[in-house]
């Protein structure tokens, strides 16, 4: 699953044009999917706290098409052009190989009916909710959204509607997480004030 990625994001880095917009023209722009594992990817990459404001724009404006009913992802230019560090993006795949080694062994087509163009806009609407709580700059909780957009990701490639739901199980989780967190520090900052 890993693979492509890998053996892509090497070739374009050697040929100087590793972006976000060559990566996915490679790994084939048209699926939403891809976009999705690629994007939730670069915001597993070593980064600086609170730059999922920055890295998860790429997320929501995918997750938006999808609820808006287009027929591939669009890259507006700016993010498009966003180029990649290599050895960190090779480091976030290889990170995430436990879990896409477990992928692999159960991966297959099932449940498709839940990919059909009907079923679009939906799933882009819950993946939307789980995109802005990873947008959000919560502490404690961006990992886990960013892990369950992959498994989604992963899913929708494979068009393994089982692995998509249990993502989407994972999100669910993750946004209950991030809204206890929120009302948490909100609580705080009310009883710091009074």
């Amino acid at each position: 699953m890993s693979l492509p990625i890998l053996r892509n994001s090497r070739a374009q880095h050697r040929a100087g044009t590793l972006t976000l917009g060559t990566l996915l023209t490679a790994l084939g722009e048209t699926s939403f999917g891809w976009a999705i594992v690629v994007f939730s990817l670069v915001t597993l990459l070593p980064l600086p706290p609170g730059t999922t404001l920055l890295t998860a724009l790429p997320l929501l404006v995918t997750t938006g098409q999808m609820v808006l009913g287009y027929p591939h992802v669009k890259l507006p230019g700016p993010l498009g052009r966003l180029r990649l560090d290599h050895p960190m993006l090779r480091r976030a795949v290889l990170r995430l190989r436990p879990v896409t080694r477990r992928l692999e062994r159960i991966l297959k087509p099932r449940y498709t009916r839940l990919f059909s163009r009907q079923n679009e806009r939906p799933l882009g609407a819950l993946l939307f909710i789980i995109a802005f709580a990873l947008f959000l700059p919560v502490p404690l909780s961006g990992w886990f959204p960013a892990v369950s957009l992959f498994i989604v990701g992963v899913g929708i490639v494979e068009r393994d509607g089982l692995v998509t739901c249990a993502g989407l199980c994972l999100g669910g989780l993750s946004v209950l997480l991030t809204a206890t967190i929120l009302v948490s520090l909100a609580a705080g900052a009310d009883a710091l004030i009074h």
